[in-house]
């Protein structure tokens, strides 16, 4: 079968339509790196900024250099926890979500 859309395309496309979808996203990016998968929840975060605010825009609403942002998240990035933190705490506030950790055995 024969892609007629790149892939990455199709998702940024969804996730400019779909407040659901952007929502999703973030969560599933959050619960990765919460779950101890990092890599895999930089990386879903930089295909979410990428398709929503943009490093550009993230940059200056943070007051960071936009490619300090990408290297941040990128695979060979090592974030500081402090920097991590303030990115997902922005995108919340943007998004207008609080994502909060719930004891499942209390």
């Amino acid at each position: 079968m024969v892609l007629t859309k790149d892939f990455n395309e199709t998702v940024k496309e969804k996730l400019q339509k779909s407040g659901a979808f952007r929502r999703a996203l973030l969560k599933e990016a959050i619960q990765c790196m919460i779950d101890g998968d990092l890599e895999t929840g930089k990386s879903v975060l930089r295909k979410y900024v990428n398709a929503t605010v943009g490093f550009v825009q993230l940059g200056a609403d943070l007051g960071r250099s936009p490619k300090v942002l990408m290297r941040m998240l990128s695979a060979s990035g090592n974030p500081q926890a402090r920097n991590l933190f303030e990115l997902v705490s922005y995108l919340q506030k943007r998004e207008g979500v609080v994502m909060k950790i719930v004891d499942r055995a209390a």
